[in-house]
């Protein structure tokens, strides 16, 4: 494994960079300025929302690459450099779809905010790990925001409970079982690795000079994209299926161990 062609690091943030309290160590943030040392650019790519996705990397937003809503946003410091929105008409769809099944809670994510519907208590608190600005409405579909995304959550399984009942878009949206417990629905360009891409052409960037993580299927089109793509030990069987590499768990610092290697 020749890691000496590196100049791009692209991470997933739940299950990969982050542990399983959804904290980043302070570990990662050492390793970060080495490799802004050696001029390695470094992305951070999540289903989460912008605003929570920096929160969680404060001392080094100004310095990195943020693809957020599992590839609907592209943004570095306040510049937006790709919005890929779902058409309003589909948001009424996905509603109309998801609205009659029992214990689901969707979520309607725009660039700067989200909007929940009023659910109980319990989906609120976990709602604010993931999302830092958000609103409660009583109807979703008289929101007027531009929609990124919907993120569709339940608390037991996500691929059991949604994924069934929402795969029938998959002619027109990208559907993706985004983790344990989310079902996320965006258009069909809005994915992580049609993100990447762009990115990677920004800065003419090659397959062999980009290293991914990842653990969940939302992962798997932007580590198709590298010839260094690394899934987590606790990732999702379709996930290790498609990575070159493993690495130990996102409790065990697997991004941190390989990021060490490459330094």
């Amino acid at each position: 494994m020749d890691l000496s062609q590196i100049r791009m690091v692209v991470t997933d943030m739940d299950g990969t960079l982050l542990n399983s309290k959804h904290e980043v160590s302070p570990r990662f943030f050492e390793i970060f300025e080495e490799l802004k040392k050696k001029d390695i650019i470094f992305v951070a790519a999540s289903g989460r929302q912008y605003n929570s996705m920096v929160d969680k990397l404060e001392p080094i937003k100004n310095d990195i690459i943020v693809i957020a809503e599992n590839g609907a946003l592209i943004k570095q410091q306040d510049n937006v450099l790709l919005t890929t929105p779902i058409n309003k008409e589909e948001v009424g769809r996905i509603l109309d779809i998801v609205s009659p099944l029992k214990d689901v809670h969707p979520v309607l994510c725009g660039q700067y905010n989200a909007y929940a519907n009023d659910a109980s208590d319990a989906f609120l608190t976990m709602l604010q790990e993931y999302y830092s600005e958000f609103d409660i409405v009583k109807d979703q579909t008289a929101v007027e925001a531009e929609v990124l995304k919907i993120a569709i959550y339940h608390f037991e399984d996500s691929e059991k409970y949604i994924y069934p009942t929402v795969k029938q878009l998959e002619d027109k949206l990208k559907v993706k079982v985004s983790g344990a417990n989310w079902v996320d629905v965006s258009h069909k360009n809005a994915h992580k690795g049609f993100a990447l891409q762009k990115v990677m052409d920004q800065h003419q960037i090659a397959a062999n000079q980009v290293m991914v993580f990842g653990d969940y299927n939302n992962d798997l089109e932007m580590m198709q994209l590298s010839n260094y793509s690394f899934a987590m030990a606790n990732a999702h069987p379709n996930v290790k299926k498609v990575a070159k590499y493993e690495t130990v768990s996102n409790n065990e610092f697997g991004v941190e161990r390989v990021l060490e290697k490459l330094l």
